[in-house]
């Protein structure tokens, strides 16, 4: 949903499957999305299980402790001929796997992947909503994948003891033969392989207000300036910059202008 937000707000029209309860909860989310002007013809509703709710507390640094609640709406999607039709005019289809926790959503998941154009995989490994057998299957055949350092270090672990960041990234790039991964590192930046070439940018400083959010926004900036065919340092300076702006915010989808995104970049300082 936060990705859907941000790319809203930079001129794309997304579209956002899930499923919700009949509750409060669900009300208001189909009401922000409403008033956002993102579509929820593909929002489904479940007359048994509330909304998706996460409890989310601080920890160490950037470090965020969330947890999960199930089971939830979003466990039990269920198949939808119309998703054909929508996934042909897509141009990228962005999925985490938090979704496949659930065999009934898993399975949904999977018949998508089967027909996504550009996958974009947000890989959002929270304990213990996740198993190594799922994962290798979702890391298959994809456009882009996006991690964190936690997360390249566990998923390299299994098969791997390299303690370079980029030999790890290689071994993932060659192994599942992910032609672009993208390694967020916080307030330490990202990097970028662009089918084979390492692209780094240090990140931008801001006064952080709540780190929630910041990752899905510098997503939704990476996927604009890709779609764009965008160099990819440009890309990786957009996308470094829109996370570290809503860091700068309070919640993950704040109100802000688009062109704070360009001014934090001429104006702030690299450190």
């Amino acid at each position: 949903m936060n990705v859907a937000y941000h790319l809203k707000k930079l001129g794309i029209n997304p579209t956002l499957i899930t499923r919700v309860g009949l509750d409060n909860y669900g009300k208001k989310l189909i009401q922000l999305m409403e008033k956002n002007d993102i579509s929820t013809d593909f929002f489904q509703m479940d007359f048994e299980l509330n909304t998706g709710k996460v409890s989310v507390t601080a920890g160490d640094g950037d470090d965020i402790i969330y947890d999960i609640i199930k089971p939830v709406a979003w466990d039990n999607m269920q198949w939808d001929d119309n998703f054909i039709a929508l996934l042909s005019t897509s141009t990228y289809f962005v999925f985490g796997s938090l979704i496949a926790r659930n065999g009934v959503s898993r399975n949904i998941l999977f018949k998508l992947l089967e027909i996504a154009k550009n996958k974009v995989f947000d890989i959002n490994l929270r304990p213990p909503h996740y198993s190594r057998e799922i994962l290798e299957r979702l890391l298959m055949d994809l456009s882009l994948l996006k991690l964190n350092l936690v997360e390249l270090d566990l998923l390299t672990g299994w098969f791997s003891d390299y303690k370079n960041e980029t030999d790890r990234i290689k071994i993932l790039q060659d192994r599942f033969h992910i032609p672009n991964i993208v390694l967020t590192k916080g307030s330490h930046g990202s990097v970028l392989n662009f089918h084979g070439t390492f692209y780094e940018h240090p990140g931008f400083t801001v006064e952080l207000a709540d780190a929630v959010g910041s990752g899905d926004a510098f997503l939704a900036g990476l996927i604009l300036k890709l779609s764009q065919k965008a160099a990819p340092l440009e890309a990786l300076e957009y996308s470094n910059a829109l996370g570290a702006l809503i860091a700068s915010y309070d919640g993950p989808c704040p109100k802000y202008d688009i062109e704070e995104i360009q001014n934090l970049i001429e104006t702030k300082s690299v450190h």
